[in-house]
């Protein structure tokens, strides 16, 4: 709703803005800096790789509160939520590790190449969870609307799902059995 009403009435961003708390820039500014991290070849502990999505997960679920925790529709929601990251996860989790990623099992750290992908994930949750704010603050009736909040519900299960997937291939990675050594079983 908010992107219809901006499009049809460009000169109400400037009130919306204006009326934004000021601690969501400074939420949205620390979600940069840690999307700015991944954009970086780095090292990351085993405990790190899984902060994220844990992290990127709770703001995903506050969302769904946030938005329909008082609506008769929030156990639907939380369902499509739970769909659309088991679906994403099934989707993502199989996939390879990028290029380059490597684990260090003496250190229990990776050695992760930089992608922009989790800074447009961490960006597109922010979004979501800003748009549907303001959606639900000029027309509180959304929370009640089931399409509006089935869809909100699916997207934050899509990015919860997608943080996770991507946290599984770094632990497949570390925790695949060692190769056998048959050398040492024919000398």
């Amino acid at each position: 709703m908010l992107i219809h009403t901006l499009i049809q009435q460009p000169q109400m961003l400037g009130p919306i803005l204006k009326n934004t708390p000021v601690w969501v820039w400074g939420l949205l500014a620390a979600l940069v800096a840690l999307g700015l991290q991944q954009v970086r070849t780095r090292e990351a502990s085993l405990l790190r790789v899984g902060i994220t999505p844990l992290a990127m997960t709770a703001l995903a679920i506050w969302g769904n509160i946030s938005a329909f925790g008082a609506s008769p529709l929030f156990g639907w929601v939380m369902l499509a939520w739970l769909a659309a990251a088991a679906t994403m996860l099934a989707v993502s989790a199989p996939l390879p590790v990028p290029s380059g990623t490597v684990y260090d099992a003496a250190s229990r750290s990776f050695h992760l190449p930089g992608s922009w992908a989790p800074m447009a994930l961490i960006v597109a949750i922010f979004l979501v969870k800003y748009i549907v704010g303001v959606d639900l603050a000029m027309r509180p009736a959304l929370a009640r609307d089931s399409q509006y909040a089935l869809i909100v519900g699916a997207l934050y299960g899509l990015f919860s799902g997608a943080f996770i997937g991507r946290a599984a291939r770094l632990w497949r990675l570390a925790y695949r059995p060692a190769p056998v050594n048959r050398a040492a079983f024919n000398a």
